[in-house]
């Protein structure tokens, strides 16, 4: 069978569903009213139901989205960018995508099972995205060799968690320090992530 081509109002409205969800995302977090996020895209509350009727289809949907739009930005970025710049941009990119939506951690450990396997399953999709930028900056001699684009994620992911009682700021502090930690040069030789990894 033939699967139903969605009609194109019906994409624009998917389309601009992911877009005001991933914004209400980041400012309001993952369980922001519904009218919120209907309101910012311009569409009734009915819509994003028949679209995604549980919170959890929309933030996988959201999810989903942004590791497309990741791997897409890995070819995009290798064939614009020099090998160095190219990761530490991906890199930023990923920081973004893990970091910005509030409450997504409390969600994927919440015992749903729309998110049974989902942090492995994006991880897997990810991973030879980074993985190609990687070993371009490793073999022009602008990265260290020793961490895997998997730890690489994980470490990032990590340092993007909000810790109570932290200054601001201090997230992206850690990953800057991590940043400079792959550069195959003296960290304390040079003042910013990306002119370390030359």
């Amino acid at each position: 069978m033939t699967p139903r081509v969605q009609r194109a109002d019906a994409q624009r409205n998917t389309a601009a569903l992911l877009d005001a969800a991933k914004a209400t995302f980041a400012t309001s977090g993952v369980d922001a009213p519904a009218k919120q996020i209907t309101d910012l895209a311009g569409v009734g509350v009915g819509t994003l139901y028949r679209h995604y009727p549980r919170r959890s289809d929309l933030i996988v949907a959201v999810l989903q989205h942004e590791i497309d739009e990741c791997v897409t930005a890995a070819d995009e970025l290798a064939g614009t960018l020099d090998p160095r710049e190219a990761l530490v941009a991906w890199i930023e990119r990923f920081r973004d995508f893990v970091g910005t939506k509030q409450g997504l951690a409390a969600a994927l450990h919440s015992g749903d099972a729309a998110y049974d396997g989902l942090p492995e399953q994006l991880l897997d999709q990810l991973e030879p995205a980074l993985q190609g930028l990687l070993t371009r900056a490793i073999e022009g001699g602008h990265a260290r060799g020793d961490l895997s684009a998997r730890e690489i994620m994980t470490a990032i992911a990590l340092l993007s968690q909000p810790t109570r009682g932290a200054t601001a700021g201090a997230n992206q502090r850690m990953i800057d320090t991590f940043i400079n930690g792959l550069a195959t040069v003296d960290p304390l030789a040079q003042a910013s992530p990306r002119a370390l990894l030359e």
